[in-house]
């Protein structure tokens, strides 16, 4: 009887301390994006007040925003997925071959397709990591090379152009719904439904609980095998999803198609406030993370800053928010033993 409630109770009070440090994290990227888009702004008005910079501004980051709330997820339960590139690329891929390959194939079972790849993949990644007990971060890495070195086989040197697509499918890259591109509106709720799911559900709950401390989860008798994998099979089919935007965005898909972004999305994370070592951080600041590297990519060329200084940013970013981790964990451990004392 006690090992069956322990779990329950166990689980949200592991989540709750770090709910306030997020929020404080979250705050600053958003106040960092803000000065970062009224820079651009100032240079050159057309980065925001324009139909096309307004729309870039929200389009362009909702691709990586979902690979980095799949991301999220995972290192949330101290691992990673260094394959989510990999994975976009081959349904991206997927999206295309099959609108090529089955002509008048409705577009929600291609969506449905390239989710299902993506989450098998995922689940791939999730099976290795919780059975045979390797790091994620050697699984991961091994199969981002396995997964993209099946597109390059698959693709060789084809490529899926726009012409090779329905308009009606390339016409989600471009909509809007009152000046709010589609993409974003999806992505914003996918957004919303995890991080609900995360905030509000025992399961959600116990992802924090086994990145917090993966030992103790597994005293407090949590399914912390079962929760393993459903993070990389979410993180996957996020990947799958994104790889659909990718083919509707840019309308061209090559053997190369997401080469790069499992490092976006994991600095997106890191940035956003989830703690490289799990437990810490909401899919809110990871969505923010990600506004914020796409938002830099495009503002600063516009600031006249250098390609090489643009990746320096990038880099200075995620090893301060890394190091502001510590500090935040040993000023919090610190706290609690002082309050063990005092009492």
């Amino acid at each position: 009887m006690s090992t069956t409630t322990a779990p329950a109770a166990a689980a949200p009070a592991i989540a709750k301390k770090p709910g306030g440090i997020g929020r404080a994290r979250e705050f600053g990227i958003l106040a960092a994006l803000v000065v970062v888009v009224i820079a651009a702004t100032v240079k050159n008005p057309a980065f925001l007040f324009s139909s096309d910079g307004w729309r870039d501004l929200l389009l362009t980051p909702s691709i990586l925003m979902l690979v980095a709330v799949g991301q999220a997820i995972v290192i949330i339960t101290r691992n990673v997925d260094l394959s989510v590139g990999s994975v976009m690329g081959l349904t991206a891929y997927l999206t295309g071959r099959l609108f090529v390959d089955v002509p008048g194939i409705p577009i929600v079972v291609v969506v449905i397709a390239a989710v299902l790849l993506g989450a098998f993949l995922g689940l791939v990644n999730g099976a290795l990591v919780a059975f045979a007990k390797v790091p994620a971060m050697v699984i991961t890495l091994g199969t981002l090379y396995a997964y993209r070195g099946i597109n390059v086989l698959w693709t060789g040197s084809d490529r899926i152009n726009a012409s090779d697509m329905p308009k009606d499918f390339l016409g989600l890259g471009t909509q809007q719904v009152l000046f709010i591109p589609v993409l974003s509106i999806i992505a914003v709720i996918v957004l919303a439904l995890a991080a609900w799911y995360l905030r509000n559900t025992r399961g959600g709950r116990e992802y924090y609980a086994i990145g917090s401390d993966p030992s103790a989860a597994e005293l407090y008798g949590l399914k912390v095998t079962r929760r393993v994998l459903s993070a990389f099979i979410l993180s996957g089919a996020l990947a799958g999803l994104a790889g659909v935007f990718y083919a509707a965005r840019y309308g061209s898909i090559s053997s190369q198609a997401g080469s790069g972004w499992e490092l976006d999305a994991v600095g997106a994370a890191v940035i956003g406030g989830i703690a490289i070592t799990g437990g810490v951080g909401t899919v809110w600041g990871a969505a923010i993370g990600a506004m914020l590297l796409m938002t830099i990519n495009r503002a600063l060329p516009i600031l006249g800053i250098p390609d090489f200084w643009q990746r320096a940013v990038v880099g200075v970013l995620i090893i301060g928010a890394i190091v502001l981790d510590r500090v935040l964990a040993v000023r919090q451990r610190r706290q609690l033993i002082e309050a063990r004392d005092e009492s």
